[in-house]
């Protein structure tokens, strides 16, 4: 699978969901949603996040932001 850069997908080896930022060389390149480090990943173990799986990382990303953890 090689999903279009914007979309929300889980990185089945580590479980964390990104946002597809772009495609370099054999990968794809990750981005946690609200910001922080691109990763790349094999675009073999990647899939479609799930609606309560993007909720989730939104409310984790809110949750560390209203403690100050993340800008």
């Amino acid at each position: 699978m090689t999903p279009p850069v914007g979309a929300y997908v889980v990185d089945t080896r580590s479980g964390r969901v990104g946002i597809v930022m772009g495609h370099e060389g054999p990968y794809v390149q990750l981005r946690p949603y609200g910001g922080g480090r691109e990763w790349d990943a094999d675009p073999g173990v990647v899939r479609h996040a799930t609606p309560a799986e993007r909720l989730s990382a939104m409310t984790a990303y809110a949750n560390a932001r209203s403690r100050g953890e993340v800008p």
